[in-house]
């Protein structure tokens, strides 16, 4: 059974950081391609960012030169590395296996003062 388990979310003041984690189980996780992905209330979902099984990185342009998405194939986790978080991250984060509909539950980010 694959399952996606995301952890590290929380409140922090605008300008602080955050590290949220994606642990993976079910699938091969080496040469999975993984999202993160952000739900502010109210809005729809949207790509955050998104790591190839090589290792190629892209991101949303609100995130870019902020935030930074790496895995660790060895530990089968995706992580999302947040610095000078804005109040406008404020969302539920989610991991997703790209190019299926296999999601995690989601971790809620509050970036407030």
């Amino acid at each position: 059974q694959v399952q996606l388990v995301e952890s590290g979310g929380g409140l922090v003041q605008p300008g602080g950081s955050l590290r949220l984690s994606c642990a993976a189980s079910g699938i091969i996780f080496s040469i999975a391609t993984m999202g993160w992905y952000r739900q502010a209330p109210g809005k729809q979902r949207e790509l955050v960012a998104v790591i190839t099984s090589g290792g190629t990185t892209n991101y949303a342009d609100s995130v870019k030169g902020r935030f930074t998405i790496s895995k660790d194939n060895a530990k089968r986790t995706v992580y999302l590395q947040m610095n000078s978080l804005k109040p406008e991250d404020t969302a539920v984060y989610y991991c997703r296996l790209e190019y299926s509909e296999i999601w995690g539950q989601g971790t809620l980010v509050t970036v407030s003062s």
